[in-house]
C-alpha cells in the first residue's frame, strides 16, 4: 500500500526536526507554516471585511440570478456583525458596526430567520413603516399599485427537488418599478397563485420585506417563517449586497462535475446584478 502525501510529508519534518534545537525547531516550523497561514488570513479577512462569493442553487431569483449563478457580495456595503464572518453562527447580531441600510431594489443576502445556518438572496422592495399586499398578483406597496410593463417572454428552470429538474418553461417577463424609481425584471406565470392575495403587511421597525423576482416560485417574505418562508427580514441577517455573476453553470443538466465546464452559461459570465 502506498503511503499519501501527507505522511511522507510528516516523516520528513520529524527528520527535518531532529538537526535543530528547540529554538532553531520553532524558527523552522514558523518559516514552514508562516506562508500558508498569512494566505488563509488574507482570504478569511477579505472574505469577512471586503466581498465573498456565493452559490445559487434555486430559481427563486430568475431571472435576474440563474441556477448555478456563482455570484460576488460585497460586504461592505451595510456594514459588518458576526454574521459578516465566512463560517459565523448563532443567534442574531442585535447591530451592524458602520451600518447603512438597504434599500429598495437591492439584491442581498442574509442568513435566514430561524434558520441562520442558511444563507438566501432575495430582493428588497420594502423597509421598516412600508405598508406591503399583493392583489391579484400585482404588488402594492403604501396603497400605490407599482407599474408593470411586459418585457415579452422568458425561460424558467426548474431546479433540484421542483417536478423536472432542469427542466425549462415558458413565463411571462415584466419590469417592474419600485417607488424609488429602481427598476428590475420580474418573471410570473399565474396571477391567482397562493400568495397573490394576501393581506396588508406593516413591516416592522430593524426589519426589511424580501421578495424573490421569481413571484410564483420565491418562499419570501409573503410566506410565514412557519411554512419554510422568510416572513420579515431582520436588517441585522444581512450579510452584503449581490454585485456581480463572475460565472454561471448549468449543473442540474450536467451527467457529473467533469461535464461542468461544457456547461457554463457565458451570456451570465461576469454580469451585474441589478
Amino acid at each position: 500500500m502506498t503511503r499519501s502525501w501527507w505522511f511522507v510529508a510528516w516523516i520528513r519534518l520529524r527528520k527535518a526536526l531532529r538537526r535543530y534545537t528547540v529554538r532553531e525547531q520553532s524558527r523552522f516550523v514558523w518559516d514552514w507554516l508562516k506562508e500558508p497561514l498569512l494566505i488563509f488570513g488574507s482570504v478569511y479577512l477579505c472574505a469577512a471585511a471586503v466581498a465573498q462569493p456565493f452559490y445559487v442553487p434555486s430559481g427563486s431569483m430568475q431571472p435576474t440570478l440563474g441556477i448555478g449563478d456563482l455570484l460576488i457580495a460585497t460586504k461592505f456595503s451595510y456594514g459588518f456583525n458576526r454574521y459578516s464572518l465566512p463560517f459565523a453562527f448563532g443567534p442574531t447580531p442585535q447591530q451592524h458596526f458602520f451600518a447603512s441600510s438597504p434599500v429598495p431594489g437591492d439584491v442581498v443576502v442574509f442568513r435566514k430567520p430561524g434558520n441562520e445556518s442558511l444563507t438566501l438572496v432575495k430582493r428588497v422592495v420594502a423597509v421598516a413603516g412600508d405598508r406591503v399586499q399583493m392583489k391579484s398578483g400585482r404588488l402594492w406597496i403604501n396603497g400605490t399599485e407599482l407599474p408593470l410593463s411586459p418585457a415579452g417572454v422568458g425561460k424558467v428552470e426548474d431546479g433540484p427537488g421542483e417536478i423536472a429538474p432542469g427542466s425549462y418553461f415558458s413565463a411571462d417577463r415584466y419590469i417592474e418599478t419600485l417607488p424609488n424609481g429602481r427598476r428590475h425584471p420580474i418573471y410570473k406565470k399565474t396571477w391567482s397563485g397562493e400568495y397573490d392575495e394576501t393581506p396588508e403587511y406593516i413591516v416592522p421597525a430593524g426589519h426589511l420585506f424580501v421578495m424573490g423576482d421569481n413571484r410564483d416560485d420565491s418562499a419570501d417574505s409573503r410566506v410565514p417563517a412557519e411554512r419554510n418562508g422568510v416572513s420579515f427580514l431582520p436588517v441585522a441577517n444581512v450579510m452584503g449586497r449581490a454585485r456581480v455573476v463572475i460565472v454561471s453553470v448549468d449543473f442540474v443538466n450536467a451527467k457529473g462535475v467533469w461535464q461542468w465546464p461544457l456547461r457554463i452559461r457565458s451570456e451570465r459570465t461576469l454580469t451585474s446584478v441589478q
